[in-house]
């Protein structure tokens, strides 16, 4: 029986406790306070990034405050008196960093969207410092105890499924990245995390330099075969950079893309085509092959202070492919149909050039020209004809069409300026269920190229769904690397920008549909997180949004039947140019990676490589290895983009159950299974079984054969 004297003391112990957890708080809210971007999200929809307010000035001491509330988070959780358990440590670990967090919102758009050389700077220095921010939590040896001790004890008595598989993922995360290495060992892992971050930036800012640095500048009488509306696009771009009278082609894919397509002119299509191909590769100071060359070097050190050989290994462990034989084996299964078709494929450009007179032998800046004018001899097929027909507006709301059947999603425009946006030409969505009327989350769309931009087309979250703390919305972005048109021009794309459109919004839709309690299962395994955005794709070509949606930007007249049949005919020409551009990339990345990288010449080895590989001499990689972002600006891809392909087979695979269905691409039973076994649950569950679960069996290479026009071998 307790005395009234111990009573007092529990009471004054209890008091004292939340006196100092009350002061905590206090603490972090004057931190907090005096940064706008570690902030609470205030105003509607749960609270939105504070766009319109933020600052470069202020990144700097957001993130530096935010790591340090962050450690503050983790020495609490790794110093717990209590024996661990699922709710004290690991749903802890879910709760910890969220100032952090709300800072990379704001550190990803001046990254990505809005980047400066003020920018760059401040990126460059805090590059190492968040690498060992990194380190100290995965290299805390409290915390990772008390992780191990709950990994155990859910191996012998499993908790429920979603809580089992967030341990599973913590606890391999924890592995992977040296938590059991001794503290010799874990100081060099550190060291050479922190290195390594240094050369991801040195690497992007470098690439960003000849991307604003080598644009084009053409007169008048250089512009034979573009289009109307590339000159005036390219018109306003040069005026804007302070070349008026003349017209920018800027060194990014959808500058060149067309210009290549179009351009009448030899010797400027290989000057626009040297100055894309040659990002990174230009023997100054931003040349990146000695910075690739360290990269290699100790991405292998670090994975052999883990035991493995290479970084392929322990890369792909916890991946669909496994191993990087099985993901070899896959790309060398298709890679032969695919340089037999772009051998088919140059012999065709080089008898329109002959019968032409042209007098030349193809070059890879003569692919896309030559290509064009064969599809238009074989199809009757004119590109720009097509492009006509490919409105930036439309295609939006044949996006909006798409989420609405397969995904019950209504889209409504925000036009109060109640949502704050980084630039004016950033667009906002409330997305909603048609039905009830729920609110789901907010989509951004930030569509147009501008300084300061990187290029490409991405997919990103600012908030993730959750049931966590209370049920959250999600914030959701879309952005790409558009030509902006003259004013009161339709903005137009090309049939492949349309469908990478419709991929990044696959991404979008993914985000939109999750449904799981804890926010790290709304990570992604990489070889399948490209697949569910691949199928999204298949939608562009179906008769509801190509009658809907794909209307002449002069006349609203629906695409004829006849130039339809036309693109379906087409829809495998030139699959060997966009195989093998892709396939020669990932090739690439997994041997740079198996390879001894002691002494390595970039250079060389890449020659060297696609001499081995037989690549055709007639085309590049899509990405070649100097400019390689997926790879050398993170680790995200690295060893990974092969996982476009692996994707790809679920793409096609899956496919082929909605061909089958009775309402085909809109049949509500498979889409409704689309949605719970493929993009609801992220990644609550492994994706092998999900994929059994939609499909009822695994995925079969031949439909992607099939659907490239390639031969089936058996």
């Amino acid at each position: 029986m307790q005395t009234k004297k111990s009573i007092k003391l529990i009471l004054l112990t209890v008091l004292i406790t939340i006196t100092a957890c009350k002061k905590e708080e206090q603490k972090k809210e004057t931190v907090m306070a005096d940064n706008l971007l570690l902030e609470e999200w205030t105003g509607p929809y749960q609270g939105v990034p504070a766009f319109d307010k933020m600052k470069v000035e202020d990144v700097k001491d957001a993130i530096e405050k935010g790591m340090a509330l962050g450690l503050e988070d983790i020495e609490t959780i790794a110093n717990n008196p209590d024996e661990p358990t699922f709710k004290n440590t690991i749903e802890a670990m879910e709760r910890a960093g969220k100032p952090l967090n709300r800072a990379f919102t704001y550190y990803g758009i001046f990254s990505s969207n809005m980047s400066s050389p003020e920018f760059r700077e401040v990126s460059s220095a805090l590059a190492p410092k968040l690498s060992e921010y990194r380190s100290k939590i995965n290299q805390n040896e409290k915390l990772f105890k008390r992780i191990k001790t709950v990994y155990d004890a859910s191996q012998k008595t499993p908790l429920d499924a979603d809580q089992q598989r967030v341990v599973e993922l913590v606890y391999k995360g924890f592995e992977m990245n040296g938590a059991e290495l001794d503290t010799e060992k874990k100081k060099r892992y550190a060291e050479i995390n922190k290195e390594l971050s240094s050369l991801y930036s040195d690497f992007s800012n470098n690439v960003l330099h000849d991307e604003e640095n080598y644009i084009t500048y053409l007169t008048k009488d250089q512009l034979d075969g573009l289009s109307d509306g590339f000159i005036k696009s390219a018109a306003a771009i040069a005026t804007a950079n302070g070349e008026d009278g003349k017209y920018a082609i800027t060194n990014t894919r959808s500058s060149m893309d067309p210009f290549l397509t179009y351009a009448t002119n030899r010797e400027l299509r290989k000057q626009v085509w040297t100055n894309y191909y040659s990002r990174g590769d230009n023997d100054d100071e931003y040349d990146n092959n000695a910075i690739i060359a360290k990269i290699l070097k100790l991405r292998r050190e670090r994975v052999e202070l883990l035991g493995y050989d290479n970084y392929a290994d322990w890369r792909l462990q916890d991946r669909m492919a496994k191993t990087p034989e099985n993901a070899m084996n896959l790309m060398m299964a298709v890679w032969p149909a695919a340089i037999a078709r772009v051998k088919e494929e140059v012999a065709d450009m080089q008898a329109v050039a002959n019968k032409n007179g042209d007098n030349i032998t193809i070059e890879p800046w003569d692919y896309r020209f030559y290509a064009e004018k064969v599809r238009k001899a074989k199809y009757d097929l004119d590109s720009d004809e097509v492009k006509q027909y490919l409105q930036l507006d439309k295609l939006t709301q044949a996006l909006f069409y798409t989420a609405g059947r397969l995904f019950n999603y209504n889209f409504k425009p925000i036009t109060d300026g109640s949502v704050p946006v980084f630039h004016e030409d950033v667009k906002v969505w409330e997305v909603t269920d048609k039905d009830s009327g729920e609110h789901i989350g907010l989509w951004y769309l930030d569509p147009f190229a501008r300084q300061g931009k990187r290029s490409g087309a991405w997919a990103t979250t600012y908030r993730s769904f959750t049931t966590f703390d209370g049920k959250t919305n999600v914030l959701a972005s879309n952005n790409s690397n558009f030509v902006k048109a003259a004013p009161g021009e339709a903005v137009l794309v090309s049939w492949d920008d349309a469908e990478t459109f419709f991929h990044e919004f696959g991404h979008a839709l993914h985000f939109f549909s999750s449904n799981v309690k804890y926010p790290t299962l709304n990570g992604g395994v990489r070889d399948y997180t490209e697949f569910q955005s691949q199928l999204l794709e298949r939608w562009l070509s179906t008769d509801q949004v190509i009658n809907q949606f794909l209307v002449h930007n002069k006349t609203g007249e629906p695409m004829p039947e006849e130039l339809v049949s036309k693109i379906k005919k087409a829809s495998t020409f030139n699959q060997g140019f966009g195989t093998t551009e892709y396939l020669a990339s990932a090739l690439m990345d997994m041997k740079l990676h198996l390879a001894d990288p002691e002494n390595i010449d970039i250079d060389k080895f890449e020659r060297e490589t696609l001499a081995e590989l037989n690549m055709p001499k007639e085309l590049p990689m899509r990405h070649r290895t100097p400019h390689f972002g997926h790879v050398f600006s993170g680790e995200g891809y690295a060893t990974a983009y092969y996982g476009y392909m692996w994707a790809d087979v679920l793409t096609s695979d899956a496919s082929e159950a909605f061909k089958e269905a009775p309402g085909g691409f809109y049949d509500a039973e498979v889409a409704e299974k689309l949605v719970k076994y493929l993009f609801a649950p992220r990644n609550s569950m492994d994706p092998a079984e999900a994929y059994r679960l939609f499909r009822g069996r695994d995925a079969k290479i031949e439909a992607l054969m099939k659907d490239r026009g390639f031969p089936i071998t058996k």
